[in-house]
């Protein structure tokens, strides 16, 4: 049964009230996107900083470090650190990390190999959904989370891996790349390795370190952990705002074309409401 004009224009207008919340929900996530890559490109200063020094101190060691966060131990658990959204409205964010996730936590033979962390209330509801164990879970970060608002969890996973509750720690996340693409990253964080990595030349074992080169690490090499961490914690809220945009963006584009849609089917029955009166009006004066 064809809907009458009051039906369709009742649906123009509904579609064009969710097109303007999409729109404004849009230009809100282009902000914080802003905003969030500012962010991580001066986090990245400091980052290529820590891992300057990390570098050079260990490259010039007269013998191997034997600093536990280096030594790569014997693999009987492994730990994740899963990074999602607190909300929704994201497109496929949560959806392409937590599949991820999932495919690796599978390949497990049972739920002792493996230990899970939840960054997110998205991915700690998928998690306690499907009754695997959350060691431990944060929620309602803010736009651009400060290194305070994450140092809990953060220093939670360094302090259980210096404790052996598991042998390598994987920090799972959307790396952005641009406002339109994202990579799922699950990156070993710990043991810590520069393996590939191009090392300075410099001499510096003229210097003499007070106190020692290995007490220096002990101190340096967890902070240098955080920092990745943190840098991937940044990465993924910047991927996040993308995402948020680019969901918005394609929900007003669909708007859009409804209510063009809408609109030609409105003028359609219009049409035909105008050519059945003047048919019936004809038809009348044919009658007298």
């Amino acid at each position: 049964m064809p809907a009458s004009l009051n039906e369709i224009k009742s649906k123009i207008a509904s579609t064009k009230k969710t097109s303007q919340i999409t729109g404004a929900m849009q230009m809100v996530s282009a902000a914080k996107l802003q905003k969030s890559e500012s962010h991580a490109k001066r986090f990245q200063i400091y980052a290529s900083k820590v891992h300057q020094v990390t570098v050079d101190l260990i490259s010039h060691d007269r013998e191997p470090s034997k600093n536990p966060m280096l030594l790569k131990r014997p693999v009987k658990k492994k730990g994740y650190l899963v990074i999602t959204s607190d909300r929704g409205l994201v497109g496929g964010y949560n959806a392409n990390i937590l599949k991820s996730v999932m495919s690796e936590l599978m390949k497990e033979q049972n739920d002792d190999a493996f230990s899970v962390m939840v960054l997110g209330g998205m991915g700690a509801d998928f998690f306690n959904a499907r009754n695997i164990k959350v060691s431990y879970e944060l929620r309602n970060l803010s736009d651009q989370p400060s290194f305070e608002e994450v140092r809990k969890i953060v220093s939670e996973a360094v302090d259980l891996y210096q404790a052996e509750e598991f042998d390598e720690l994987y920090v799972c996340y959307n790396h952005h790349v641009n406002s339109l693409i994202s990579q799922v990253r699950m990156e070993r964080m710990l043991p810590i390795s520069f393996d590939g990595i191009e090392q300075s030349g410099k001499a510096t074992d003229l210097f003499d370190y007070e106190p020692s080169r290995e007490s220096i690490l002990d101190q340096l090499l967890p902070q240098y952990a955080e920092s990745m961490i943190y840098g991937a914690i940044v990465d993924a809220k910047t991927a996040e705002h993308a995402a948020g945009m680019t969901a918005m963006r394609t929900a007003t584009d669909n708007a859009h074309s409804v209510i063009n849609d809408l609109t030609v089917q409105y003028n359609r029955a219009r049409q035909a409401a105008i050519t059945q009166e003047i048919t019936e009006i004809v038809a009348g004066a044919s009658a007298l």
